[in-house]
This record gives structure tokens, C-alpha cells and sequence, in this order.
């Protein structure tokens, strides 16, 4: 059972997390502030609390994970996140990177496939002070066209290609990062859709992801 509790301990874990990603080489300090607030033990067990700040993946049931928060970190600093910027988020999870896009003021349009987990987020009480989150269940590769265009993209699971239903969704200068590749290690890859159509794609480092599947699961 979750406990609504973040007190000076909690913190203080949380500061030391923060300086583990900054030497991991995270620069944004729009990134490492909102790491800072958000309080990452909310999102999981409370027989957890300690796990929670470490720089770790964790496993949340259905065969997913919370991320880890350096990869968290990764992933968002890629995105060049700005304030009240449409992201559409493939694969809420645990919700943990939809809630820290949404601590740096993103309005967050976030899609997961597994009912289970969508279920448990809409039912999360404290994800109810993020007005700027809203949740779907759905298939990922589909997007949300009623929605979009989106300034950014962000995939939280191993796409084996470049969706393209979701470059057609995002914004003329608008950017998707993703752990592109089929096999147990990904390139973490940032789209840039040019005025054009165009895209120009950029690698980066190596990572490993949970698959993006499609369709929904009940």
C-alpha cells in the first residue's frame, strides 16, 4: 500500500539521486529540479521506500518497470522539454515519467496498453494534482490523432521502428526520442521532424527497454 508521505529521510535520499544522475552527465537542472520534487517512493510500494532512490529500474507488475531515473532523466533531457509543450507519452507505466514532465509544466497526453496499469492511474490519488495529465488507454503505434499535433514524443518502450503514425502526429519542428532496435539492447535516438517533413535523426547512447507491443491488453 502506497503512503503519501515524503518526509526530510525521503528527501535527502532523493538529493543524493540527484547527484548520482548529475555525475552520470545530466546537465538540465529543469531536469535534475523536477527529479528533486517529485517524490519517486510515491510511485511504488511504500515496503519499497528505500529502493526507490536508487538509481535502479523496478518491476510494477504486468511485466513492466518504473524506469530507472538516470534513463528517466536520459530521455527527458533529450526531449528539450518546455513548459506548457504538448508531449504525447507512449507507455505511462507507473506514471513516473508522465508525472515529471508534468512537474516542468508539459500538458502530458500519455497512452499505456496494459488495462491493469491504466487502471491503477487513474485510480492513483496523487496524480490527481497533475490537471496537466491526461491518461488513455490504447495502442501505442496509433497515437492520439484527435489530439495531436504534439510539440514531442516521447517513447518509454523498445521500438523495433520509427512508428510512422507517430511522426505524423508530431509538430513541423517537433521532436521524438525513442530506444529504437528489436534485440535486448537499444540506441536511444532523437527525430526531428524538419519544416519540410523531412527527419533527421540522431543516435546516442545504449540502453535496455521492455518491448513496445501492439495493440491493447485487457
Amino acid at each position: 500500500m502506497r503512503k503519501f508521505e515524503d518526509t526530510y529521510r525521503h528527501k535527502g535520499l532523493r538529493k543524493k539521486l540527484v547527484e548520482v544522475v548529475r555525475d552520470k552527465g545530466i546537465t538540465d537542472e529543469h531536469v535534475l529540479k523536477a527529479l528533486n520534487d517529485l517524490p519517486r517512493h510515491f510511485f511504488m510500494d511504500s515496503a519499497f521506500d528505500e529502493k526507490a532512490y536508487e538509481d535502479k529500474a523496478f518491476p510494477i507488475g504486468e511485466g513492466q518497470t518504473i524506469s530507472q531515473p538516470y534513463t528517466v532523466a536520459y530521455q527527458t533531457q533529450l526531449l528539450q522539454v518546455k513548459a506548457f509543450e504538448k508531449v504525447l507519452e507512449i507507455g505511462t507505466g507507473s506514471a513516473y515519467q508522465a508525472a515529471i514532465l508534468a512537474t516542468m509544466g508539459a500538458q502530458v497526453y500519455t497512452i499505456e496498453r496494459q488495462k491493469k496499469l491504466f487502471d491503477l492511474n487513474r485510480g492513483f490519488s496523487f496524480l490527481k494534482k497533475y490537471p496537466n495529465i491526461k491518461f488513455f488507454y490504447g495502442d501505442g503505434y496509433e497515437g492520439l490523432p484527435t489530439y495531436a499535433p504534439f510539440d514531442k514524443v516521447l517513447i518509454t518502450a523498445a521500438a523495433p521502428f520509427i512508428p510512422p503514425k507517430l511522426i505524423d502526429q508530431l509538430k513541423p519542428g517537433g521532436m521524438m526520442v525513442l530506444p529504437l532496435g528489436g534485440g535486448e539492447v537499444q540506441r536511444m535516438m532523437r527525430i526531428t521532424k524538419l519544416e519540410s517533413g523531412a527527419i533527421k535523426e540522431e543516435v546516442f547512447d545504449n540502453f535496455s527497454f521492455v518491448p513496445m507491443l501492439e495493440g491493447k491488453n485487457t
